[in-house]
């Protein structure tokens, strides 16, 4: 055992459970990292045949985990081609800052994603349901956070 190891205030640390439930269009998310947490951790419920936006983020990176039900990601390959590949059970994917995506519920699933905090731009490319690209203010009145 080490006798070096730092001493920390424990006046912040805190055992209660936190997720809050966001709809929309395609389905919802579970967010079940708190707000202040250096990086987020989210559950995307895709419903069947529901995609997501084709977008790219200049701030944030993602990866994901699929838990069942099947999807498929449509997104950039290192010739900045646009390629679909079906996310396979038991393996993870990431995605890079400039990197176009959009995630597609092949049929009702359920995907866990961690992300670099939820910050900058998401330039929704396309959109299925004409929503504005997601701006820090946008992503306020989304989450009905006024």
């Amino acid at each position: 055992m080490s006798d070096q190891a730092p001493t920390f205030d424990p006046a912040d640390f805190s055992n209660d459970p936190y997720v809050k439930r966001i709809e929309k269009p395609w389905g919802y998310e579970l967010h079940w990292v708190a707000e202040d947490a250096p990086y987020i951790g989210k559950i995307l419920h895709i419903n069947s045949g529901a995609r997501l936006s084709l977008q790219i983020h200049d701030e944030k990176q993602e990866s994901w985990f699929i838990i069942n039900g099947q999807a498929k990601v449509l997104w950039d390959n290192n010739k900045g081609e646009l390629i679909e590949t079906p996310l396979q059970p038991g393996q993870g994917y990431s995605t890079k800052i400039g990197q176009r995506h959009r995630l597609i519920g092949v049929t009702n699933c359920d995907i866990v994603e961690v992300s670099t905090p939820e910050r900058g731009t998401t330039w929704r490319l396309e959109d299925d349901y004409s929503r504005p690209d997601e701006t820090p203010e946008q992503r306020k009145k989304e989450r009905n956070e006024n």
